[in-house]
């Protein structure tokens, strides 16, 4: 690794992550190696030529590159300042299998700003590291959009909306306030793809399933404390990962801190 590399890696409680990778390489070149993952990458800053299958193919920070399970690469910089880049490792039955490997070597960049924009807030949603539902569901949309551009399918083909599937979902999420239910586990339950899930909801109820149950949460928070009990409990038996973090999503719908929320 070269002088000046950063790194910073964790495996999220995210089904089907196997590891999140945040580096700044100012001068290291990776030498021909391969994963047993699909790699997902963008670039925040510099840009990177790499060889895949013996391939040259360069990355800007404009694209999103999809490297393919245990076919070698290698990568470099393009520019003598280095780059500045974010991965995300997806176990290897993800986005329909390794029968995608090949569409994946002829294709690895895609220039899709919407999917680049989900992966940089799927990375912001790991690294806080307490919304497990919002990650679920960015990541559910972020392999559907995938999955499309290896089957060379048109993107984003309109979904149609499903009443039902919606109400049911909600009634899940009401049904698991506090504990939370994952998407994977809801769409066994409702017989839908965790994406379909994600959309009809949205389409529904204008806004996504992570967004509902946090709202049901505080909901929920700002009754026990009408009830006088303390915040860091509250924050507890209303399925918040801590104190912190039932504040900071307390303020965001409401304005104002639980603390202050009692006070009035």
């Amino acid at each position: 690794m070269g002088s000046g590399a950063t790194v910073r890696a964790w495996r999220p409680r995210v089904a089907g992550v196997v590891e999140v990778l945040h580096a700044h390489f100012p001068s290291h070149a990776y030498p021909s190696h391969t994963h047993d993952a699909w790699t997902v990458l963008i670039v925040d800053e510099g840009a990177v030529r790499y060889d895949l299958d013996r391939h040259e193919h360069g990355l800007a920070q404009a694209q999103v590159s999809l490297l393919p399970p245990h076919v070698p690469h290698d990568g470099r910089s393009v520019l003598p300042q280095g780059f500045r880049k974010r991965v995300l490792y997806l176990e290897p039955d993800r986005l329909g299998g390794t029968n995608l490997i090949g569409a994946a070597v002829d294709q690895p960049e895609y220039v899709d700003p919407l999917l680049r924009h989900r992966i940089h807030q799927l990375h912001g949603v790991l690294e806080d590291g307490v919304e497990d539902l919002e990650a679920q569901s960015r990541l559910t949309l972020i392999e559907e959009r995938l999955g499309q551009h290896l089957r060379r399918q048109v993107i984003d083909p309109p979904d149609r909306s499903d009443a039902g599937v919606a109400a049911q979902l909600r009634d899940l999420l009401d049904a698991h306030v506090p504990d939370g239910i994952t998407l994977e586990d809801a769409s066994k339950l409702v017989h839908a793809h965790p994406a379909h899930l994600v959309r009809a909801f949205s389409r529904e109820y204008g806004m996504p399933p992570h967004r509902y149950l946090t709202g049901r949460r505080v909901d929920l928070a700002r009754r026990y404390l009408l009830d006088g009990r303390p915040t860091a409990e509250v924050a507890t038996l209303a399925g918040f990962y801590d104190q912190s973090h039932l504040n900071r999503h307390f303020r965001k719908l409401l304005g104002v801190t639980p603390a202050s929320f009692v006070r009035s």
